[in-house]
């Protein structure tokens, strides 16, 4: 896929289930979380707030938020197909999703990042948790899953 003869549109919108589940695999993660296509777009529902970057009609990224409309959001699914990595459309879909939270008052954004990509969220301001902060993660859950 090149974009040089397509622009991106980003739109305020859910991806379809099956391109989701596309998306979502293409990006190494399902074999990491083993989880089924049904149970990927079972995800989607719950979203807050979503982006979708499209070329040609086409999906080519996705980022969601998962909120409590009030004081925290979680940052999740930001994914970009490789073909087009590099291109900025990973940094439009975060601060479109950024700017959201921030228009509805959330006093807390918070996001769940592959491993390596801390370099490319402090670009767009955020900040790794000291030791000490706060937040933590049930460990082992993955692994002790049916």
């Amino acid at each position: 896929m090149s974009l040089d003869n397509l622009a991106i549109e980003y739109r305020a919108e859910l991806p379809a289930a099956e391109e989701f589940v596309r998306l979502f695999r293409s990006s190494g993660w399902t074999e990491a979380f083993g989880v089924a296509a049904d149970r990927l777009a079972a995800t989607l529902p719950h979203a807050w707030y979503a982006v979708c970057a499209r070329c040609g009609g086409q999906l080519v990224g996705t980022g969601l938020v998962l909120s409590d409309g009030v004081l925290h959001a979680l940052i999740v699914n930001v994914i970009v197909v490789p073909e087009v990595r590099g291109h900025g459309i990973g940094t439009e879909i975060v601060k479109r999703l950024v700017a959201r939270c921030q228009e509805e008052g959330l006093l807390q954004v918070q996001l769940f990042s592959a491993r390596g990509k801390r370099g490319f969220y402090e670009r767009l301001g955020f900040v790794a948790r000291p030791d000490d902060g706060p937040g933590m993660e049930l460990s082992g859950l993955l692994s002790e899953r049916p």
